[in-house]
């Protein structure tokens, strides 16, 4: 018999709930993206959490009755426990322990980080060893996969995330959020030469990062220049766009220069820009190395991933019991 799991994930603002096999890929996914954020120009913890609490429950029963499969016919659970926004991480998790323990469905808590590696192998398969290259709103990392639960860190950011200084110079150029997708959509107007801004470590022979430099440079830009054109605001867009790109890409080769991986994948919500792909293709073909991606639903956030992470877990016999808790912070941890 097939075996499905479902995927939960609450780690944000996006309520995401899917059902996975290993045969069929993604059988069904669903996720609620919360817009009332935008208001604020940023995630609102509180109005997070509280949506998941109504969301949460209507999606679990949408997925199950499309994809024809009851509660006790799951060959497990997977939930994302960490990191996260804590009151997000606890509604997805207390749900996921309520429904196991009913259900009598095996449990598997997920490292968010770990769902977006594997989303590289919801279709087609995840290659290894490889090198992953995890950029989004929270997270910057280059991390060396020997398997499927063996990781060994290589670099990240000291700071702040490259999809924070995305939305951050978002927010400052009057962008809606998030600022990522619409960074992108301005730059394709705007010349990427035409502000000098810093590419932090650049030059450090280390695999880290550091946008902490950048999103000071910006702002004392945006300010010294009052009242922007929309020339003004997509040559920053762009400026700002390859100043990421160009110091993310980088450090990834040094990473792949001191490894013997022949392939690198992009992941997360940043994964998603075209400008990062295009430049990491140009770079790493001279040097033999493979560079692949998720499909563009997939680099964010979603319950997919979970349910694919999840499923290496179960079916490895780790898994989890009603004593699993959520963390805001935390390393990805080898488990095999």
């Amino acid at each position: 018999m097939e075996k499905v799991y479902l995927g939960i994930e609450t780690s944000c603002d996006d309520t995401s709930c899917a059902l996975y096999s290993r045969r069929a890929g993604v059988i069904i996914q669903k996720t609620a993206t919360q817009m009332a954020h935008q208001d604020f120009g940023g995630v609102v913890p509180e109005i997070a959490s509280r949506t998941h609490m109504k969301t949460l429950l209507p999606l679990y029963r949408h997925v199950l009755r499309e994809g024809g499969i009851g509660l006790e016919e799951l060959a497990g659970i997977g939930v994302t426990n960490g990191p996260g926004l804590t009151g997000s991480l606890l509604v997805g998790l207390s749900f996921a322990k309520g429904i196991s323990y009913g259900g009598g469905v095996p449990l598997a808590g997920v490292h968010h980080l770990e769902g977006h590696i594997l989303a590289n192998d919801l279709e087609g398969g995840l290659e290894t060893p490889c090198l992953v290259l995890v950029v989004s709103g929270g997270h910057t990392q280059i991390l060396e996969v020997e398997q499927i639960g063996r990781y060994r860190f290589l670099g990240g950011t000291r700071d702040d995330a490259a999809g924070e200084a995305f939305d951050k110079t978002g927010k400052l150029l009057g962008l809606p959020y998030p600022g990522g997708p619409n960074i992108e959509k301005a730059a394709r107007e705007g010349d990427p030469g035409a502000y000098d801004f810093p590419r932090g470590l650049i030059n450090s022979g280390e695999c880290d990062y550091s946008f902490s430099g950048l999103k000071t440079a910006v702002k004392l830009q945006v300010e010294s220049m009052g009242d922007l054109s929309s020339s003004d605001v997509s040559d920053i867009a762009a400026s700002v766009q390859e100043a990421i790109v160009d110091v993310l890409v980088r450090k990834a080769v040094l990473a792949a220069e001191r490894s013997s991986a022949e392939r690198i994948y992009l992941a997360g919500g940043v994964a998603a820009n075209g400008r990062l792909r295009e430049f990491a293709v140009e770079m790493f073909q001279p040097l033999g190395v493979q560079v692949s991606w998720p499909r563009m639903e997939y680099c964010t956030d979603n319950a997919a991933m979970i349910a694919c992470a999840a499923s290496y877990r179960i079916e490895a016999g780790v898994t989890d019991g009603m004593e699993l808790n959520s963390f805001p912070r935390g390393e990805l941890k080898s488990w095999r």
